[in-house]
């Protein structure tokens, strides 16, 4: 939610990822330059070397983590705050509260009403971010580095001083019902929700981060209260700052800020991992004015400190993870389905989602189905090629430096990369584990981690159109009316 607005059908970075890669042509697919920002070591046309630039860790009295990262060249900084507590803390029926209390930070503070804050957010040309996730809750802000003292005067306000005004809670709720009512009019802004929901059922990542049109209207302000306080405590946070700034003045302006946030003890969500799914499952989602299909097909997939990760990363760009993948060339250049396949992992901190997905016409719904289930079949039986992976391993290379080439960029990585126990390594180490990635290793990788038989079927579509052939794919059907509140299961 950026700006404090509720995000239609509040879906995950791995799902957005998805669906602009489904929008995307080779055109734009075309890889950027890597940048100024990063230390690249250029010895050939192929062998460039990605550093993480130097940054420092240190705890303050109170137990806040603070990660700072010195990049000069730009006049801006960015702050990134991580709440170790995200949704999966949600009490079962309340689905969204860590997502409202996010997007409430900056409607009312002690010193500031959310117009004010708003108005002298502007005066300083900032930009302010808060959200929650499955795993944490980030509040972040950009603002230019001469304007340290009030942008980090706002920033502090919003993380330390909320008051959640009655009036703004009760206007947020009303704007998030609407806003998951509206995406349902979408079904690509609601099908990794229905998905999600369908895999996990009661555990916390099968909730809705943003909540859904009966858990929202559940939530009062004391819980709202509640979970701030019970979670937004400095033990519990890692203060990320990157961009142009002095580092010991950085220092003495966060004691002086933050030194005095008093602390208290928070346990965080223990998120139990559960196994793949054993059967094979079918959800059909009607929206009876469909004209497409919309299909997610997959299983549990990893953590994200999955000792595969990079080699899962390497052989799902050829599976699913670009243009030129398996899918796409199979399901839109072959056949015609769609305009775009796509598989993604969705790494969390208990293993998330793995999951195939695009859309089709009605009357082609069954035969991408198909495609889609064969092409996996296949890449499970023949593996890759050399020639393969050497052509993923490039893409990768050529398509991760921009992904850190700015401070707001940054400061994300080395906040989330410090809360999933990860080090610079995942950045150093990358081209050189990306490389040692074998024929034989992709073998096993595949076998381990990509589905087989057991496999968790989600449609949304015209369900008497589509009912009945779709049938086939497993033996455990459930059914689902997109205009019926929640997606799945109802929560009561």
């Amino acid at each position: 939610m950026r700006g404090g607005r509720s995000g239609k059908g509040k879906r995950t970075a791995a799902w957005r990822r998805g669906w602009d890669a489904l929008k995307r042509t080779p055109t734009t697919l075309k890889h950027t330059p890597a940048t100024m920002l990063l230390a690249l070591a250029v010895g050939s046309a192929s062998a460039q070397t990605l550093h993480m630039p130097p940054h420092e860790k240190y705890v303050l009295k109170n137990g806040l983590t603070v990660l700072l990262l010195e990049k000069h060249g730009v006049p801006m900084i960015n702050v990134f705050a991580l709440v170790k507590t995200g949704s999966a803390a949600d009490p079962v029926g309340q689905s969204g509260l860590a997502s409202i209390t996010a997007g409430l930070l900056r409607k009312g503070t002690k010193t500031r009403t959310a117009q004010q804050f708003a108005a002298d957010l502007d005066f300083i040309g900032g930009e302010f971010e808060a959200e929650a996730g499955a795993d944490f809750s980030s509040v972040a802000m950009e603002f230019l580095s001469k304007d340290l003292e009030r942008g980090l005067g706002l920033f502090s306000d919003a993380l330390l001083h909320p008051t959640f005004p009655r009036a703004e809670v009760d206007k947020l709720l009303a704007q998030s019902v609407d806003a998951v009512r509206g995406a349902k009019d979408d079904p690509q802004q609601v099908l990794g929700l229905y998905y999600d929901g369908y895999l996990y059922g009661p555990h916390p990542y099968g909730r809705p981060a943003g909540g859904d049109e009966a858990s929202l209207q559940r939530i009062k302000r004391d819980a709202i209260v509640k979970f701030y306080e019970g979670n937004y405590a400095p033990g519990n946070t890692v203060l990320a700052i990157a961009g142009e700034f002095n580092g010991a003045e950085m220092r003495k302006k966060l004691e002086e800020t933050f030194g005095g946030w008093p602390a208290h003890s928070v346990a965080p969500p223990q998120i139990a991992a559960i196994p793949p799914e054993k059967t094979k499952r079918l959800l059909v989602v009607n929206k009876d004015d469909a004209t497409q299909t919309y299909f997610a097909i997959g299983n549990v997939g990893i953590a994200r400190n999955d000792p595969d990760r990079v080699a899962i990363r390497v052989v799902n760009t050829i599976f699913g993870g670009r243009f030129t993948s398996e899918l796409n060339e199979a399901l839109r250049v072959e056949s015609g389905y769609t305009y775009g396949a796509s598989s993604f992992f969705d790494a969390r901190k208990a293993p998330g989602p793995f999951g195939i997905f695009s859309f089709t016409k009605n009357e082609t719904t069954v035969p991408a189905i198909d495609l889609a289930v064969q092409v996996l079949q296949k890449f499970r039986k023949n593996g890759v090629t050399d020639e393969q992976l050497k052509s993923a391993k490039s893409y990768i290379k050529g398509q991760f430096p921009p992904n850190i080439e700015t401070s707001k960029q940054l400061a994300h990585i080395i906040a989330t990369y410090e809360f999933y126990g990860l080090g610079d390594d995942e950045i150093n180490q990358l081209e050189a584990r990306v490389d040692a990635v074998t024929p034989e290793m992709a073998k096993a990788v595949i076998q381990k981690h990509f589905p087989a038989e057991n496999l968790v079927f989600v449609l949304i579509g015209k369900a008497s159109a589509i009912g009945a052939a779709v049938e086939k794919y497993a033996e455990k059907r459930d059914a689902r009316e997109i205009a019926a509140p929640g997606f799945w299961p109802p929560e009561k």
